[in-house]
């Protein structure tokens, strides 16, 4: 018998056809009233309408697994009832994220957004800053899953020393304790942690103050793993530079200093968007449809925060 999935309405017409042959399929709205109870589901797909699928969740009958389209699961894991599995996409956006990384490390070392300023006003730009190199660089990536293997993947070729930090210490693996002594030696800075209560600000002054002179903080994770205020400080003293997708608050307000001080790149949380993101993150549901109908172990079931 197929299981009763359900997915928002705006499901594109391919995974749709693809998923009606593995589940019976039902469609939640992504706005308007809800009644008090829905008919059954085993699994929901939360994404892309994310505050809907919030809504959702409580009301559909016998739900057994939530299955998200990200890898962080902080805006939707404190919405999930007791007895049913949260799933997130790990695997999904480690090309993309690697690739935004990579993109943010060499644009920055490079120097580029005042060259890319120059040329809107069409100037030959003569006196410009010194650019780096990766050759020889030494990166510490704290957050190291799927996506830290993927950027690691991607530094290599460039002559890069990657060095491993994650919560857990395990084989290659620094725990997170020991990322005050791993900072001073670091040229960049990586952050790809999940948001838990353990991170949120994890990223503060006394982690910053560590940082090298002229060391590099790329942020690909969540805006309230870094201190803000710190960061502000930081950056205002010339110490550091930094590369942001992700800031906090999230979209970063008019005027907000961020914005204008020297050394910041700063993108809107578009690291994950690239045309064959929701391609991979619907391959992944149909697995799990599969997975679940056949009663084998889910991929990506989320424990402690991710």
């Amino acid at each position: 018998m197929k299981p009763d999935l359900w997915i928002p309405a705006r499901t594109p017409a391919e995974p749709r056809a693809a998923l009606s042959d593995l589940a019976s399929l039902h469609d939640f709205p992504a706005s308007g009233p809800l009644p008090e109870r829905m008919s059954h589901g085993e699994l929901l797909v939360s994404a892309p309408d994310l505050g809907a699928a919030r809504q959702v969740i409580p009301r559909v009958d016998g739900l057994k697994v939530v299955q998200t389209f990200s890898a962080g699961v902080d805006s939707i894991v404190d919405h999930i009832p007791p007895g049913i599995t949260l799933c997130n996409a790990t695997g999904v956006h480690d090309v993309s994220v690697a690739e935004w990384v990579l993109m943010a490390i060499l644009a920055s070392n490079r120097r580029l957004p005042p060259l890319v300023e120059a040329q809107a006003r069409r100037e030959w730009l003569r006196k410009r800053e010194v650019a780096d190199d990766l050759d020889g660089a030494n990166v510490l990536i704290v957050g190291y899953g799927s996506i830290g293997q993927a950027v690691e993947e991607r530094l290599r070729p460039f002559g890069a020393t990657v060095v491993r930090v994650a919560r857990r210490e395990r084989d290659g693996v620094h725990s997170l304790s020991a990322l005050q002594s791993l900072l001073p030696s670091a040229d960049i800075l990586v952050i790809l942690l999940p948001l838990t209560p353990e991170t949120r600000g994890l990223v503060g002054a006394d982690v910053l103050s560590r940082m090298q002179p002229g060391a590099l903080l790329v942020n690909a994770s969540r805006g309230a793993v870094v201190d803000t205020d710190a960061l502000v400080a930081a950056l205002g003293e010339g110490g550091i530079r930094a590369a942001l997708d992700v800031t906090d608050p999230e979209p970063l307000p008019d005027g907000h200093p961020l914005w204008s001080m020297p050394g910041v790149l700063i993108t809107p949380h578009v690291a994950g968007d690239v045309r064959r993101e929701e391609e991979r993150a619907w391959r992944l549901v149909a697995e799990q449809v599969g997975r679940l109908a056949r009663g084998e172990p889910l991929r990506n079931v989320v424990e402690d925060g991710y």
